[in-house]
């Protein structure tokens, strides 16, 4: 009955997987199989006046060419993909000639992994290629690869759902050739940032995922549960106070990217889990950093991409240094020709109503503030843009602005009409931070999910003395976006969060018994698509009983075929369901 599970194409392979251990042929061997040379390398070093070359390659089976004693099949390893030639008699010199005949043309499908050891060669044609000279298989690939096909310039099978892409990553990786650059240049955009970081002498450190409280950033947490000490922890939200504490343990800088947690919704350019780099710096301010980042920025770009210019959609965003600077009051003030500067919170209830700005009771001044911005100015800033100095109110972790006592030193960096970057001159002192984090709780007693707990801790060590500092934290997978034109946060994810698998509902054996249907004819009936049996009630006898009979015959399950009275008896028994 497990056939029934399968598709033909399942069940085909299945076979061949058990025609290959009778001849002896272990389809999943254990032995390490030696790999000295890969596709891409291969067809870049290769010379026609060059001494015959013999390589070891492995890969997968993406194309196949039978033709009688000599064939052609496309391996792709993980760098690129080769073309390779095998006849019959050069992986088979003596009389036995079974594994051309047999195990290769017969018993080998596209998506099987092999090994070939040969001579690299260029066809008649021109095609840098490997002369097979062995073949040994690797792994028996049991399901079939959605290979794209195209005829008359129509491209048919393509795996191009989202749905499906994110959640079979794996499938996506072998079949789309342009998902994988995505992901290289991921890594590579780490390793250029950690590069720029540590020739600066900052040190790269660790903090905890699960934390007692969650700090550092206005969010809902996830929570979860350890057994050990019979306490509630939650899933880190920022690791800003963690590295706080550092710097006032006398490390001058630190940094890290952290996997961050955030209980919240999901869209285009939000995952619940998702990385941030944060780096804490002593002795320098907000103006310090911005150009710090902006420098970054213009490096880690040209490392990556070999410029400074990216095209996202229809922008073509440039990151050379330096970028325009622009206040967050005199953003609001241009895209909505209101100073909201001095409002207090019932005023800026006002300008919501005004611009049609959604608010809520639970919103303080500087959500609200927030909300104006996001809504009616934030989408404007294309090119990279400081917007700087935000009221004190958005930001409980920020030190007062030097000049006006109603302001943060604070910066967000905007591109492409999103936040990319967020950056303070850190609050180092005690008294002020414990007085914002009870401004934080009196929030939270109104209502507000996200506003911030009191971390009594991180009071304490601010009162043992940290030195002036500046932060910054940066978004990783949106930096990803910008740097390779996506426009969704799961294309630079690998395993993106997804709702689970939808799966119909199967009604359990003993209901359709109760129909009258034997238990070994059961798994057919589901197999015919009538998972549960109410879905009888309008069949056609004379369908059901012809589709249960082919599968019988076709899947050669060896029973007895049900009688037409039998199955008109069934159907007739579920209408009174």
């Amino acid at each position: 009955m497990q056939n029934l599970e399968l598709s033909e194409q399942e069940i085909i392979r299945r076979q061949s997987l058990d025609e290959l251990r009778q001849l002896g042929v272990e389809p999943y061997p254990a032995a390490l199989y030696d790999v000295n040379a890969y596709s891409t390398d291969i067809k870049n070093k290769f010379r026609d006046e060059d001494v015959r070359r013999q390589v070891s390659i492995a890969g997968r089976i993406m194309t196949r060419r039978i033709m009688g004693k000599a064939s052609f099949i496309e391996l792709m390893d993980s760098k690129g993909r080769i073309q390779v030639y095998i006849t019959r008699d050069d992986i088979c010199p003596g009389e036995n000639k079974d594994l051309y005949n047999t195990i290769f043309k017969k018993l080998t499908d596209i998506g099987d992994i092999v090994g070939i050891t040969g001579f690299v060669f260029r066809t008649q044609t021109g095609e840098i290629s490997v002369h097979a000279e062995t073949f040994t298989v690797l792994s028996k690939s049991l399901k079939p690869l959605p290979i794209v096909k195209m005829k008359d310039g129509v491209v048919y099978d393509k795996f191009s759902d989202p749905e499906l892409r994110y959640r079979q990553r794996y499938v996506d990786l072998l079949v789309n050739d342009n998902v994988k650059e995505i992901f290289v240049k991921r890594t590579l955009l780490f390793d250029a940032m950690r590069e720029f970081f540590n020739q600066r002498g900052y040190l790269e450190v660790d903090t905890p995922v699960l934390q007692s409280i969650p700090g550092g950033a206005a969010a809902r947490p996830f929570t979860t549960h350890m057994n050990a000490l019979d306490i509630d922890l939650y899933l880190r939200i920022a690791n800003e106070l963690y590295l706080k504490r550092l710097i006032v343990g006398g490390f001058e800088g630190v940094y890290e990217f952290s996997r961050n947690f955030r209980n919240e919704g999901m869209d285009r350019t939000h995952n619940p889990e998702f990385t941030a780099m944060e780096i804490y710096v002593a002795y320098k301010d907000y103006k310090w950093m911005m150009e710090f980042t902006e420098q970054m920025l213009e490096s880690v770009t040209l490392k990556v991409l070999g410029t400074t210019k990216v095209n996202v959609g229809d922008a073509e965003i440039d990151f050379k240094a330096p970028y325009k600077r622009v206040t967050m009051i005199d953003a609001i003030r241009e895209h909505t020709g209101i100073d909201i500067s001095g409002m207090d919170e019932n005023q800026l209830r006002d300008v919501c109503k005004k611009l049609g700005v959604e608010q809520d009771k639970t919103m303080g001044k500087g959500k609200l503030i927030d909300e104006i911005f996001g809504e009616k100015a934030e989408g404007k800033y294309i090119q990279p843009t400081f917007i700087i100095d935000y009221p004190i109110e958005m930001s409980p972790l920020c030190k007062r602005h030097r000049e006006n006592p109603e302001l943060t030193e604070r910066f967000e960096l905007m591109v492409n009409g999103k936040e990319l970057a967020n950056a303070y001159t850190e609050l180092n002192d005690p008294i002020d931070q414990r007085e914002r984090f009870e401004e934080q709780l009196r929030l939270s007693e109104k209502g507000d999910d996200e506003a911030m707990f009191i971390d009594q801790d991180f009071i304490r060590a601010l009162e043992y003395g940290m030195p002036p500092t500046s932060g910054m934290g940066i978004g990783m997978d949106r930096l990803t976006m910008l740097l390779t034109g996506q426009t969704a946060i799961q294309e630079v994810l690998l395993f993106p969060m997804m709702r689970p698998e939808k799966t119909v509902k199967r009604d359990s054996s003993s209901i359709f018994t109760d129909l009258g249907i034997p238990e070994e004819w059961v798994a057919v009936v589901q197999k015919a698509g009538y998972l549960q049996a109410k879905s009888l009630k309008e069949v056609n006898p004379n369908k059901l009983h012809q589709d249960l009979c082919g599968m019988n015959k076709k899947f050669k399950m060896g029973l007895d075929n049900p009688t037409h009275d039998e199955v008109k008896s069934w159907i007739a028994k579920a209408s009174g369901l």
